[in-house]
C-alpha cells in the first residue's frame, strides 16, 4: 500500500489548516493511501537545531551541523525526535506539508522541522541534489492558506509570484533539492475574510484534487543530467 505523511504545523488547533489536513487524509485514505500525521504544535516538536540533537559528537569542539547529522545518523545517536520524525519520512511515498503562510514563507515550526530532520547525507549531500537525491522517485505536495486574495499572487501583481516567487525557497530549494518530486501546491485564499460557504467550497476542492494526485502538474526543477561534474551548464543540453 502507498504511504502519504502529513505534517502540519499551525498553532491553532481549530484553523482552518487543520480542516484542510483532515480533509487531505480523509481523501488520501480514500485513495488507497496509508497516512500518518505529525502535528508539530500538538507534539511539542523542538524546531531549534543545536547541539543537543547529538548524543555523540563526531567533533565536541566545534559544531557543523551537517556533518554532525551524517555522524549521528549512521551512528545511531541522533536525538529520538530526530529520529522519530526521520523514519516517518523514509517510509512515506508521498510527503505532505501543511502550514499558513506566515511573512512570505511557512511558520518558524515547519522550517525548524525542516532544518533538524532533512539529514544531510541521507537526504541530500554533495552531488545527490534534485534527481539524484536522497528522496529522488518520491513526491511532495504542500497544503497552505493565506489572507491575500488570489489576484495579488502572480507575475505581475503586487506581491509577485507566489508557488516559484514567494515559495521557492521551499518548493526548490528543499523539496526539490532533496529529490522529490513536486506537486503544483493547493493554495487557501483569503481564508479569515471569506464566508463559510466559501470554506467549505475550498475543501471539496481540496477533496478533489488531493483524491486525484495523478494528473496533478509537476513542478520543473533542474536535472543533473544537463549539469557538469562541477554543475556548470552542459553546452548541448
Amino acid at each position: 500500500m502507498k504511504k502519504a505523511h502529513i505534517v502540519y504545523a499551525h498553532p491553532e488547533p481549530q484553523s482552518f489548516v487543520n480542516a484542510m489536513v483532515d480533509r487531505a487524509r480523509a481523501a488520501l485514505q480514500q485513495a488507497g493511501w496509508q497516512v500518518s500525521i505529525s502535528d508539530l504544535y500538538a507534539k511539542g516538536f523542538n524546531p531549534v537545531a543545536s547541539a543537543e540533537d547529538f548524543r555523540d559528537r563526531r567533533d565536541p569542539g566545534h559544531l557543523v551541523y551537517s556533518l554532525e547529522q551524517r555522524h549521528g545518523w549512521s551512528s545511531g545517536t541522533l536525538a529520538s525526535d530526530i529520529v522519530e520524525e526521520v523514519e516517518a519520512v523514509l517510509a512515506a511515498d508521498l510527503l505532505v506539508l501543511a502550514f499558513p503562510v506566515f511573512w512570505f514563507s511557512m511558520p518558524a515550526m515547519m522550517k525548524g522541522w525542516i532544518d533538524r530532520v532533512f539529514l544531510s547525507g541521507t537526504f541530500y549531500g554533495g552531488r545527490r541534489v534534485y534527481d539524484r537525491a536522497g528522496m529522488a522517485g518520491k513526491r511532495a505536495l504542500v497544503l497552505t492558506s493565506l489572507g491575500g486574495r488570489e489576484h495579488m499572487f502572480g507575475k505581475d501583481a503586487i506581491h509577485g509570484e507566489l508557488s516559484m516567487g514567494m515559495l521557492r525557497h521551499l518548493l526548490q530549494g528543499t523539496l526539490g533539492y532533496v529529490g522529490y518530486q513536486v506537486y503544483e501546491p493547493f493554495i487557501a485564499y483569503h481564508v479569515p475574510y471569506v464566508t463559510a460557504e466559501a470554506r467549505a467550497q475550498v475543501l471539496d476542492a481540496l477533496d478533489a484534487q488531493v483524491g486525484s494526485l495523478e494528473g496533478r502538474r509537476i513542478l520543473r526543477f533542474p536535472s543533473l543530467d544537463a549539469f557538469d561534474e562541477f554543475f556548470r551548464p552542459l553546452p548541448d543540453v
